[in-house]
């Protein structure tokens, strides 16, 4: 049986967590001047990033050794 493989894409935009897999918020990169301060915070690192139940499956298959 072949070794499996990590997507690497996926490994430096996600990482596992105890509760999940978390990832960065968008709209956080640049630009940030004239945007909303409550869109700011909303999208700040927390529990509100973690990745949704029904992508889980889908991450674990791209990041089998974490």
């Amino acid at each position: 049986m072949p070794k499996l493989k990590t997507n690497r894409a996926a490994a430096k935009r996600f990482r596992r967590t105890a509760k999940g897999f978390k990832g960065y918020a968008a709209n956080r990169r640049h630009n940030l001047g004239h945007k909303d301060r409550k869109v700011k915070r909303q999208a700040r690192s927390g529990g509100s990033s973690l990745v949704h139940d029904s992508d889980v499956g889908r991450l674990e298959r791209l990041l089998p050794n974490h």
